[in-house]
């Protein structure tokens, strides 16, 4: 089973993607940043730009404010890595110790990624979600994949859940997602990530974020989220279509600490004490108490008794028990109430 979908832990995805500028030192660096983070992957995107867009494909909104380029196939030509210059990064990725992952566009590079570099799962990006034959030949090919679910319906969803399994029932991630860049928070709907638990109860669910500061992340693993992807960047000052939507290095850093922290907070459900507690059970709980000096063999009332710290001794919760006992000895005033008494 691929790391990603094991639910033990909080799978946290650094998303590079095309934070690169078409750079293959620049795509180095960024697997530097998210190692020093803490990601436990970091993904890039493989894609053909004639075969991802027509030649009529308009830029998007937030491309278009970068002013670089007239349409998304001449955007995408600038960010086009070779399938060679991935090989080495899925290499410089395994010498770093971080899990190199990459999104493709295409048929040829999920082939590419899947069984000449044996990447462990693909992450297919919301916009395929209704490309069913192109998730049909992923089922095919054999992959587990993790599917963000931007723009989508639950039926959408279920329709391409269905293509992916049309095969069999590999492993499969969902990602809730808001295709927006940024995001605003009034759009992000975290309470889908529970419609998607419960529709889809065998596959991993996750959340893509798109909005512009760290907490949602955060709050997304408190609501379920067992997985976690975040564009990041080295300088948000720089060209190119996501750099200013993403984290910096440093935030992500800061991003990843919190989801740590919310993870281990989240704990197993059990309603009990903890080990940590003891203390303020000790000092903070009451016990039953003598009211005033009560002789030996003297039989207790609750006119003799009173609820006071600590809690070492018998609790006040215990004290239609103890009512009618006879006192095996003595004991003062503010004194505990001997325990031997729970045992008569």
């Amino acid at each position: 089973m691929p790391p990603v979908f094991d639910t033990t832990h909080i799978f946290v995805i650094a998303e590079a993607g095309v934070n690169h500028n078409g750079s293959p030192e620049l795509a180095r660096r960024l697997i530097d940043g998210a190692r020093s983070a803490g990601a436990d992957a970091v993904k890039f995107q493989m894609f053909d730009p004639g075969k991802l867009a027509s030649r009529a494909t308009p830029l998007a909104a937030y491309q278009a404010r970068q002013g670089e380029a007239e349409t998304q196939v001449d955007l995408l030509a600038s960010l086009a890595l070779s399938p060679e210059t991935f090989r080495d990064l899925q290499t410089y990725c395994e010498q770093s110790g971080i899990l190199f992952l990459c999104t493709p566009f295409d048929e040829e590079s999920a082939r590419f990624l899947w069984v000449e570099l044996g990447v462990p799962t693909l992450k297919i990006s919301s916009g395929e979600v209704t490309n069913l034959p192109f998730l049909r030949y992923l089922s095919e090919l054999g992959s587990p994949v993790m599917l963000s679910t931007g723009m989508s319906t639950l039926s959408e969803v279920q329709d391409a859940v269905n293509a992916l399994r049309s095969r069999e029932p590999l492993p499969l991630g969902l990602l809730h997602c808001v295709s927006a860049y940024p995001a605003p928070a009034e759009a992000v709907n975290l309470n889908a990530l529970h419609t998607l638990h419960q529709a889809f109860p065998d596959c991993v669910i996750g959340y893509s974020d798109h909005t512009l500061g760290l907490h949602i992340p955060v709050a997304a693993v408190s609501k379920g989220a067992r997985i976690v992807e975040k564009h990041f960047t080295l300088d948000k000052t720089l060209p190119g279509p996501d750099h200013q939507a993403s984290l910096s290095v440093e935030e992500l850093t800061t991003m990843i600490q919190a989801i740590r922290e919310t993870e281990a907070a989240l704990g197993d459900g059990i309603k009990r004490p903890h080990p940590i507690e003891a203390d303020c059970i000790r000092v903070a709980r009451r016990s039953l108490v003598a009211r005033h000096d009560l002789p030996a063999q003297h039989i207790l009332t609750e006119a003799d008794l009173v609820a006071k710290r600590p809690g070492t001794g018998i609790s006040p919760a215990l004290l239609e028990y103890i009512l009618g006992k006879k006192l095996p000895q003595p004991v003062s005033q503010d004194e505990l109430l001997p325990v031997i008494l729970l045992k008569g």
